[in-house]
């Protein structure tokens, strides 16, 4: 069986691909920082349901849930509390309100094709003094303050390249395309630096992993970002997938965390999930 695409060396991409890539990330990192940005969608989140049923508007209800516990503390560990099934189980009870959208509106039913059979996005609707409690049941609490921009530094080293990830460069668009999907469940906002600008500062790959604190948190000003988080990438044999080291400084503390034989994705969902951990305040990585 084929390994999935982002377990793979990045493959060469002709430059009207990675325009494409390239829109589809400004697209992605935009409603991500109009989200971030806007504190009742932390406590909103969406499903997609088979119809307007009730059996599916439960199971929708629980998912919610546990998004919302999630995105509302920087927590994701939440998802994976054995105390969280038993909230789940009543879920319902703490729907403040809910909505449809018919996936297919303006679609014609066709054959016999009913309502109940139509995709929708359910949006549920939460209130903080309802969530707040139950995330300090969890040992959690929320995340109201401002969210930094992230800045992402990382070095990467597959089985034929090393490089440092740029927003605009075409060693791997995908990559970049991945993480701005993993900022998304946290309300986080993420940054690349541009290819103009790593090539100013003479960045590469062995340089980028020599860089002090002071210097790194330079680097991310200079993209317009608060936070700076560094990393490597490497591409292991012996581990069936990528390695990632993660190191990022919070009022004056170092943390470091790491990552081995995973997808990408998985590298980069496990790079937020890290870093919301801590700039929440709501524990290490």
């Amino acid at each position: 069986m084929p390994r999935a695409l982002s377990q793979l060396k990045p493959a060469v991409t002709t430059p009207a691909r990675t325009c494409v890539f390239a829109v589809a990330l400004a697209t992605a990192w935009l409603g991500g920082a109009a989200k971030a940005t806007d504190r009742s969608n932390l406590y909103t989140s969406d499903a997609i349901v088979t119809g307007t049923g009730e059996e599916n508007r439960q199971i929708a209800f629980r998912e919610c849930l546990s998004e919302v516990l999630v995105k509302a503390s920087g927590d994701a560990r939440l998802a994976d509390s054995t105390a969280l099934p038993t909230l789940q189980a009543r879920a319902a009870e703490f729907v403040a309100s809910f909505s449809y959208r018919d996936r297919l509106e303006g679609v014609p039913i066709h054959d016999e094709q009913g309502t109940h059979d139509r995709p929708h996005d359910l949006t549920c609707r939460f209130e903080p003094k309802i969530i707040d409690p139950l995330l300090a049941r969890l040992g959690s609490k929320p995340w109201l303050s401002p969210r930094p921009i992230i800045a992402v530094l990382l070095a990467v080293k597959d089985q034929t390249r090393r490089f440092v990830l740029a927003r605009d460069g075409s060693e791997s668009p995908y990559m970049a395309q991945s993480l701005a999907a993993a900022t998304v469940p946290l309300a986080l906002m993420a940054r690349l630096p541009d290819a103009e600008t790593l090539a100013a500062a003479r960045l590469d790959f062995d340089h980028l992993s020599r860089l002090n604190s002071t210097e790194l948190k330079q680097l991310a000003a200079d993209i317009g970002a608060e936070i700076p988080l560094a990393g490597t990438l490497v591409w292991s044999d012996a581990a069936r997938g990528w390695i990632a080291d993660w190191r990022l400084v919070e009022n004056g503390k170092a943390y470091r965390w790491q990552i081995k034989g995973v997808s990408f994705d998985d590298a980069f969902r496990n790079a937020m999930r890290g870093a919301a951990r801590v700039l929440s305040g709501n524990g290490p990585p």
